[in-house]
């Protein structure tokens, strides 16, 4: 299996983890990054104001948000390209357990196709609908709810292709998009626990996160719970 890990070439606090990343992952290459605060890099990019699918989006897309859409999409694309059957697309704050993620990659292979896309999340919020298959605490399932971050996942080569072909214009980031498995044809599936960790706090802090004013931050938190209870009418399986 191949390895992609997003990485900007400007965010040298990460490079340091990027090299561990490629040391640490099969078959690894770097994929740089789109940097969405560059006009040029996101000019060509079709956005709508989160209007595109029900439930509607409360928030605009910021432009970092937009780079971080894109350089998914960039991956997906080297796997069609490469010809692969599926690839770990990981960000470049991604810290793994070598055991665990060896014993997680060996289920994948065993068990996936081209046809999935699975995350191998850095937080258990997961519940299954269905558990495709176990080896000791680790389990490969569907879960009812997808939870948010892209930190990592396996993505088959049809499934990069169904993807590629759902997001040609966007209206939300790019994970928030994923959940919508109704809106782009794709289930998602999940395994859990694999010992992936989030560093980004020890890398200097997130790349998309932007500052909200503190009138705005609880009329944010009701929207943001209003559209995600939303969601749990969405349930896969």
């Amino acid at each position: 299996m191949h390895s992609l890990i997003i990485h900007m070439p400007s965010a040298t606090a990460r490079a340091e983890n990027a090299a561990k990343l490629l040391q640490g992952l099969p078959n690894a290459s770097l994929v740089e990054a789109v940097n969405g605060r560059d006009p040029a890099q996101i000019a060509a990019v079709a956005t709508a104001p989160g209007t595109l699918y029900r439930p509607h989006y409360p928030f605009a897309l910021i432009p970092a948000e937009i780079g971080v859409f894109q350089s998914h999409r960039r991956c997906w694309q080297r796997i069609i390209d490469e010809g692969w059957d599926m690839a770990v697309i990981v960000e470049d704050d991604l810290e793994i357990d070598p055991p665990q993620f060896a014993r997680a990659l060996q289920l994948v292979a065993d068990h996936a196709t081209p046809e999935m896309y699975i995350r191998l999340p850095v937080k258990q919020r997961e519940t299954p609908a269905h558990t495709l298959a176990e080896d000791g605490d680790m389990a490969l399932i569907l879960p009812k709810l997808i939870a948010l971050q892209c930190c990592c996942q396996v993505v088959g080569r049809d499934a990069a292709a169904r993807l590629l072909a759902a997001s040609v214009q966007i209206d939300r980031p790019v994970d928030t998009w994923l959940q919508m498995h109704w809106a782009t044809g794709q289930p998602v599936h999940t395994l859990l626990p694999n010992g992936n960790a989030e560093i980004a706090g020890q890398i200097g802090g997130s790349t998309i996160q932007q500052k909200t004013r503190t009138s705005g931050k609880l009329m944010r938190e009701i929207k943001r719970a209003v559209y995600r209870a939303r969601l749990h009418f969405k349930p896969q399986g």
